[in-house]
């Protein structure tokens, strides 16, 4: 019988932890009358057995608050962790153990897992180690196979959207061509949705490689036809079709030490000298992600919640809930691990921006 649950968040913040987290906790106590322990920081927190009790009192509020009360890190996996050694030189080492003691110590018989690829990786492993755990999926990515949305997806589009709005203005007032860098890494739909949603002249995501000629010619047939402007929606893992991503740099301690960054800048530059209008590049950053979930993903974020608990007392754990078909289901994590989805670039989205007249470089 579960009567303590154990929740941790990992990896970028996200709009929608909290609401999970809220959800988790108000299910747990007022459905089932269980206990439930927060560990802070990721799992850098649970190494540290840094704890909270989370109570109706102290969840109650963060429905509509950004980033989680639980705080988070991306840089720590306990299967790979830097420890001093005996000579006070700091290695790596498997202190996953540390991870499964702290569990007891706080009486925790399962633990819900909120996290992206790097975080549900070493869930699995714990899995596999017998610690009963339940995945919830979290990206603004929405690059997960498993689960048909993710929640910060939505938030992260309205917002990159509404920038590509603001963006609009400027570019028409001054006759210039405007890049703006968006998230994803190596997936997309948020460059698409975003690029679609907020009207953008040109879309260059992962999925389609660009050919920067081919974006020039389009923006000169725009300025013939009197558009002397454009706003470019460049996801940051866009690449050209001689293969090259930009990076802006590598983390070594990091589990995922590669960080994307600066397309934006390199495709104003070539736009400029090759179309002869002034260009210039936004790149919005962590504002995608920090922020007010939407009343979207503040409902799916309470589903998830909802249904991690639902999980954990059938006793179904190993796996991660998601979503299918707007239906709450789970998939295993050893399946869900490295599987991520990307945009079908003959897909009915794609082919949608392509009526409207939208360039993807190809």
């Amino acid at each position: 019988m579960i009567k303590r649950i154990g929740i941790l968040t990992g990896g970028g913040d996200c709009p929608g932890l909290n609401p999970v987290i809220r959800a988790v906790v108000k299910t747990a106590i007022e459905k089932y009358g269980m206990s439930v322990v927060g560990f802070k920081n990721g799992y850098k927190g649970l190494y540290n057995n840094e704890t909270v009790e989370l109570t109706l009192e102290n969840t109650s509020g963060i429905l509509h608050r950004g980033g989680t009360i639980l705080f988070s890190s991306n840089k720590d996996n306990l299967f790979d962790y830097l420890v001093p050694d005996e000579n006070g030189n700091m290695v790596k080492k498997n202190v996953s153990h540390v991870g499964v003691e702290n569990i007891k110590k706080n009486n925790v018989d399962a633990m819900i897992i909120i996290g992206g690829d790097g975080t549900l990786t070493s869930g699995r492993d714990f899995a596999r180690l017998g610690v009963p755990v339940i995945g919830v999926p979290k990206t603004i990515d929405n690059d997960l196979s498993s689960t048909d949305t993710t929640f910060g997806f939505d938030t992260a589009v309205g917002v990159a959207a509404e920038a590509l709005d603001r963006i609009h203005t400027t570019a028409e007032s001054h006759h210039r061509i405007i890049t703006v860098e968006i998230m994803g890494r190596y997936a997309g739909f948020l460059g698409l949705s975003a690029g679609i949603a907020g009207g953008a002249d040109v879309i260059l995501i992962p999925e389609i490689p660009y050919d920067i000629n081919k974006v020039a010619d389009h923006i000169k047939n725009r300025i013939a036809n009197g558009k002397e402007f454009s706003v470019v929606a460049v996801a940051e893992g866009a690449k050209s079709v001689t293969g090259e991503v930009v990076i802006q740099k590598v983390i070594e301690n990091s589990p995922d030490p590669v960080r994307l960054g600066g397309i934006a800048q390199k495709v104003a530059e070539d736009l400029e000298q090759m179309v002869g209008l002034e260009a210039r590049a936004t790149i919005l950053g962590h504002i995608q992600r920090g922020g007010t979930p939407s009343s979207a993903d503040r409902i799916l974020s309470t589903r998830y919640g909802v249904a991690a608990v639902e999980l954990a007392m059938a006793g179904k754990f190993g796996n991660m809930v998601a979503l299918k078909d707007n239906q709450m289901t789970y998939a295993s994590l050893e399946d869900v691990i490295g599987a991520n989805k990307a945009v079908d670039p003959n897909g009915e989205l794609v082919q949608a921006a392509k009526a409207i007249g939208t360039c993807f470089g190809d």
